[in-house]
């Protein structure tokens, strides 16, 4: 148990914490000669490091200066000439050795300017120049300034000046004036921040003239080709000389504009592009410009990054003489180069490496060992470890059994795998039962251990045990053989054919081992059906246990085809598959084409669509036109063919009007669905036939003669230019006058002449034309030209308050004399003070109206005029009249009942009028049985209360109102009597909004109050 417990917790070396490239200052040599290297792992048991400089092992023993603390390198007294360079950690223990990345000490130094003088620059104004810097040896990157005469002057940078920090040098594009003086180059090393100062270099103008302007000429350019790597920042450098000032302008080759990323404003002399990537990569173009002329530089940013792991290995434990097989894939640009290492060692014999794969056949227990797969390009290297372990055992079952029982079908195959672990592999046999196993030509052992049997019979049931041996020991393991009786579809292949809406039933019956339990499934056309699915057609019905019929109800076109029924046990499967006809209506004909056409006739042709599985047997043709509701049927030359004749000839159709026709096919199933329409044709004109109905008349202003008609419709006009021809003539006359009325909207014509006599007859009739030709009149009716409106007014006017809100008018009737001017009726006018007129009208030879809806207590003007026709008379002399006051608004309240047997005795309280209503005159009462189908009964009193006579089976409501010579006031609320059989005796109150019922049996009983 101890030694089980301690391999549990054996593990490989892993790297927790690798070395870093150091930079270290020389400046600090003196002070503190001392770097360290961090190097940590984990593995069981510990590992042990050792490291390595410029590939040789490094000896840490005694007075070196060399010390390991962990795996930690400790380098005391550097020396930059001899401990310069690179670096690896390696990491042991009994699983083997790993190698960490690289890691480099460099020494960062900035040595003191050589010379101390420089002689004078001299240069005329308006010339440009550059002041070279000449850094002195150094290591690490620099930051380049310039002391303008004496410090703290720094020389600014502008658009006119530029400090190459590649270079160091400074640049002014154009000289002034005020530039002359000492230029100081200084020089700071970022690392070991140390600074040194050049000898002062002066400038000064010379005195020969001043320079003429000139284009620009870039002194300050970037490389053609310039390697930046996957998300650093780059910088490029582009400076000009010239007169006037150059501007400097940036832009890419390929037109794609700067991202967001890039600060334009801040691009003049520098373009600064962070967060490099794949896109960034391209050609940039630097432009000096100014009125002088342009000048430009081009260079190319490439693209590169380091590698970057995107598959590693991963540990394995592997047989002997297994192959193994490890991935190792990464990304980056250039595309990285592949090397493995095993224990620290680069590998080279037994293994194959293509595309960073690693393979390895055959394994032996020497393979065993740490792996690294380490892929680089020329900016970097990636390290990915692996463990593999060879291993060597005895055989095994515990993890791979032969499965406890294996079914086959009597005649059917069987492969039993035997497939124990083992290392190395060694020699399987087999037992039946408990003798060793007899091969036959049935009965075989595979070269690979397991056992096939061919076309099983019942003899072949019983128990197998595999066995397998290495030179570590033997192990076997048992398993069963069950012969089964094969499963048989007893169900004949069919075709069925059926007609669409009917149901079928799709029958799958088998014979089968009754120990195995079925599986039935069904496919349609090769897809899976889904029972419940499908809008419902499918259902199984198979009530059997060796059944697996199903129904399709209600079938329709698309489910003919091929239908599959798949049964299966643990044994076995087959299936069986039927054909399934489904006979319907035939399809839509198509390519619809009218052949000829005419005004009334129509010739046409289709070919036939699908017939369905069943014979056409007639067509049917349908027309639409832009009048019509929807479709049609149309007669034909012959009301009936058969189905192989693939035209006809519409007839009856109507002149100028735009047809459009389909086909629909009929077999013994039914009638199919309609054919696509044909394109629109339209028949031929001709004259038209039909004339205009409803002609009538009359009215209009004087000496005219207004003639009416229904407009023919457009269907019915037979063709285009359609128009009407009027004709007329008085009573009496021999002659006919006519009138074309070119408009096919046209409903009116309107004869003016002075000679006409008002209200004098007219014979009158309608024709019809079109451009084909004139067609008939329609029949002669009598039309009465306009006449005259009354000219005299009504007399003996008079108007009558009959209430608060109704007038009573009444006048003398006019006679209707001989100048023909009738009266059809009269109209009441009626207006308060200064305000509109309302009219109310008559009929007839009706002399007198009431007026409804009238204010109370109001003034009224009233005039009566008779009118015809032609408009109104002139109006009679006003007559005013004033309305009586309002009935009297407030309600009956207090309202009492008692009954006894069928008589009702109702009390209320008296109604007081307003100072503004008329007096109360007396009360209606109002009673109605609640069925529906009575009608209320009134009947009136000048008192305070009333005894009713009502039927006692049935429940009454009642309602009181007051009313006076203004008319009905409000009524009371609605008073409920209930049906008072069996009781001799009841009362109740009602009224300012409460309601009491009281009950009373016989005399001398208690009066019991129920309030609700």
């Amino acid at each position: 148990m101890g030694c089980l417990a301690e391999s549990s917790v054996l593990q490989s070396p892993v790297f927790t914490k690798q070395p870093g490239s150091i930079v270290y200052p020389v400046e600090t040599l003196e002070r503190n000669r001392e770097v360290v290297f961090s190097c940590e792992a984990q593995g069981s048991p510990p590992p042990i490091y050792r490291w390595k400089l410029n590939g040789t092992e490094i000896n840490p023993k005694s007075g070196s200066h060399y010390s390991l603390s962990g795996g930690n390198l400790r380098i005391s007294h550097l020396n930059k000439e001899q401990d310069a360079g690179t670096y690896q950690c390696l990491a042991s223990n009994s699983f083997g050795t790993i190698v960490s990345r690289e890691a480099s000490l460099t020494f960062a130094y900035l040595e003191h300017f050589k010379t101390h003088r420089r002689g004078s620059v001299s240069v005329r104004e308006g010339q440009g120049v550059v002041l070279l810097c000449g850094p002195p040896p150094h290591s690490g990157d620099l930051i380049f300034s310039w002391i303008f005469n004496e410090y703290p002057t720094f020389v600014k940078q502008d658009t006119r000046r530029f400090i190459s920090q590649e270079t160091g040098n400074l640049y002014i594009a154009k000289v002034e004036p005020s530039d002359v003086g000492n230029y100081t180059c200084v020089v700071t090393n970022t690392v070991t921040k140390s600074r040194v100062q050049g000898p002062p270099a002066p400038l000064v103008l010379r005195s020969d003239g001043v320079m003429g302007e000139y284009e620009p000429k870039i002194e300050v350019q970037f490389p053609e080709v310039v390697q930046v790597a996957k998300g650093s920042t780059v910088k490029l450098e582009c400076f000009a000389l010239g007169n006037p000032v150059p501007s400097i302008t940036w832009r890419r080759m390929d037109g794609v504009p700067f991202p967001r990323k890039v600060d334009m404003r801040k691009a003049s002399g520098v373009l600064e592009i962070p967060y490099f990537q794949q896109e960034d990569a391209g050609t940039y173009e630097c432009v000096a410009e100014n009125s002088r002329g342009m000048n430009t530089v081009k260079g190319k940013l490439s693209f590169y990054a380091p590698p970057h792991l995107i598959e590693k290995p991963q540990d394995v434990q592997k047989l002997i003489d297994d192959s193994l097989v490890w991935e190792c894939k990464a990304t980056g640009k250039p595309k990285p180069s592949y090397r493995w290492m095993k224990n620290g060692e680069n590998l080279e014999s037994r293994v194959q490496v293509a595309n960073g794969a690693l393979s390895i056949s055959r394994l032996t227990l020497s393979d065993t060992g740490m792996y690294q797969c380490v892929a680089g390009n020329k900016h970097g290297e990636v390290y990915s470890n692996a463990e593999l372990r060879v291993i060597a055992v005895a055989p095994d079952f515990s993890h791979n059994q032969l499965r406890s029982q294996t079914l086959v079908k009597v005649g059917g195959d069987v492969l039993i795998e035997c497939k124990p672990k083992m290392s190395p592999w060694g020699v399987i046999s087999w037992r039946k039962g408990s003798e060793p196993l007899r091969e036959s030509t049935r009965v075989t052992i595979l070269d690979n251990g397991n056992l096939r049997i061919w076309n099983a019979t019942k003899s072949d049931a019983g128990l197998y045990t595999c066995v397998a041996r290495n030179q570590f020991g033997v192990a076997s393991s048992t398993g069963s053989v069950t012969v089964k009786e094969p499963t048989i579809i007893t169900t004949l292949p069919s075709t069925l054919d059926v007609n669409v809406g009917e149901s079928v039933v799709l029958p799958c019956q088998v014979s089968h081992d009754p120990s195995l339990e079925l599986k039935f499934t069904w496919f349609f056309n090769e897809q899976l059906i889904h029972f419940g699915s499908h809008g419902g057609f499918f259902e199984k019905v198979g009530g059997q246990h060796s059944a697996g019929d199903i129904m399709i109800r209600n079938i329709q076109l698309r489910h003919a085809g091929k239908y599959t029924c798949a049964v299966q046990t643990k044994v076995d499967s087959i299936s069986i598959a039927a054909d399934l006809v489904v006979r319907g209506p035939p399809g839509p004909p198509t390519s619809i084409h009218v052949e000829d056409i005419t005004d009334t006739t129509a010739s046409l042709s289709w070919r036939p669509g699908p017939d369905n599985h069943s014979p056409i047997t007639a067509y049917t043709i349908q027309a639409r036109t832009p009048f019509s509701l929807g479709w049609q049927a149309v007669t034909t030359g012959k009301p009936w063919w058969g189905g192989h004749r693939l035209t006809a000839t519409v007839i009856d159709l109507s002149p100028w009007v735009e047809y459009e026709f389909r086909v629909l096919a009929s077999n013994t199933i039914g009638t199919g669905e309609p054919s696509k329409p044909s394109k629109q044709a339209r028949t031929k004109g001709t004259s038209p036939k039909v004339t205009p109905a409803n002609v009538s008349g009359g009215g209009g202003s004087r000496s005219e003669l207004v003639i009416t008609w229904e407009p023919v419709p457009e269907e019915l006009q037979n063709g285009p230019g359609f128009g009407y021809v009027v004709a007329f003539r008085p009573h009496g006359a021999t002659g006919w006058m006519q009138a074309a009325v070119p408009s096919a909207e046209a409903s009116r014509y309107v004869f003016k002449n002075e000679s006409i006599q008002p209200f004098s007859p007219f014979h009158v009739k309608v024709g019809v034309y079109n451009n084909e030709g004139e067609g008939p009149f329609g029949p002669v009716t009598t039309i009465y030209s306009a006449e005259e409106e009354p000219g005299r007014a009504p007399t003996r006017v008079r108007a009558k308050s009959l209430s608060a809100s109704e007038i009573e008018v009444s006048w003398k009737a006019l006679p209707w004399n001989a100048s023909k001017k009738r009266v059809l009726g009269y109209e009441v006018s009626f207006v308060e003070m200064e305000d509109t007129a309302s009219v109310q009208r008559t009929v007839g030879n009706q002399t007198s109206t009431i007026i409804h809806g009238v204010k109370g207590s109001t003034t009224y003007y009233i005039s009566v005029r008779a009118y015809n026709t032609a408009g109104t008379g002139p109006p009679s002399s006003p007559v005013n009249v004033t309305t009586k006051k309002p009935p009297p608004s407030q309600p009956p309240v207090k309202v009492m009942w008692n009954a006894s047997n069928s008589k009702i005795i109702l009390n209320w309280e008296q109604v007081k009028a307003l100072e503004n209503e008329s007096e109360v005159t007396g009360y209606k009462v109002s009673t109605q049985s609640l069925n529906r189908h009575s009608r209320p009964s009134v009947m009136e009193t000048n008192t305070t209360s009333v005894e009713l006579a009502l039927p006692t089976d049935e429940d009454y409501i009642i309602q009181i109102k007051a009313f006076g010579e203004g008319g009905e006031g409000s009524s009371s609320r609605q008073i409920t009597i209930p049906r008072i059989t069996g009781r001799s005796r009841e009362s109740g109150v009602g009224g300012g909004g409460h309601k009491t019922f009281v009950q009373s049996q016989p005399q001398h009983d208690p009066i019991y109050l129920k309030y609700f």
